[in-house]
């Protein structure tokens, strides 16, 4: 396993509680849109176990043409320790990056793609979106239903709406309309669905779309194989 020790150039601050720290890309680091990866801080491999404390998967919401590796997340007053030390980083401090991997690569089958996120998750999408707009090759259209009572919706100059684009963004406030706005969406019986939250929030989307006739293979989760068949059982 090849760890990368990649300094913190910028921090930008997307809403009054998200983040985006952005690290620098290494030289042979390359990953796929939708990528996650294991990002630590020093001390956590010094003892015999690793300090868990110190390391968490993160989503990178960059893609590898924009040469940088950008993690974007929700700090809070009662942040974890992880977090917190995160948030302290001083720019030229290194974090461990290692253990690339995705779950939710960009399907160019032709279909239309729903993308349903809460909150911050939408960073996850972030690349997704982009690659879509730098190549709609075999995707019909993409249509983002985000979710966030915070009101300070991220990225909007990039998840905004264009009928040029084929691309629909819509923010809601509330869950009431956000499942009701997910139901509308079912009716599309053959496209895909990506959905992006905590496991509760996939958990309440997965038995939507089985519920309304989605098929397990056109749900698309942020989840290893060995992990997703707990969303869909009954």
């Amino acid at each position: 396993m090849q760890i990368y020790w990649s300094k913190l150039i910028d921090v930008v601050n997307e809403s009054p509680e998200v983040k985006t720290f952005v690290f620098e890309c290494p030289e042979d680091y390359t990953w796929e849109e939708g990528s996650h990866i294991h990002l630590a801080f020093e001390g956590f491999n010094t003892g015999e176990k690793p300090d868990r404390s110190l390391i968490r998967h993160m989503s990178i919401s960059t893609l590898k043409d924009e040469n940088t590796i950008g993690i974007t997340t929700r700090i809070r007053k009662d942040a974890s320790k992880f977090k917190q030390i995160l948030n302290e980083l001083s720019i030229g401090d290194k974090a461990a990056i290692f253990k690339t991997h995705t779950n939710v690569p960009l399907k160019r089958e032709g279909k239309n793609i729903y993308m349903l996120s809460s909150g911050v998750g939408l960073a996850t999408f972030r690349p997704l979106v982009l690659d879509y707009l730098n190549d709609n090759d075999n995707v019909a259209k993409i249509h983002s239903l985000n979710i966030d009572s915070s009101k300070n919706y991220l990225f909007p100059d990039i998840f905004q709406s264009s009928a040029d684009k084929n691309l629909t963004a819509h923010f809601v406030s509330t869950r009431d309309e956000y499942y009701e706005e997910a139901e509308k969406l079912t009716e599309d019986k053959d496209a895909l669905f990506y959905v992006v939250g905590s496991d509760e929030f996939l958990k309440q989307n997965v038995d939507l779309l089985l519920k309304q006739g989605i098929p397990n293979h056109q749900i698309m989760l942020d989840k290893h194989e060995s992990q997703k068949e707990q969303f869909f059982a009954n």
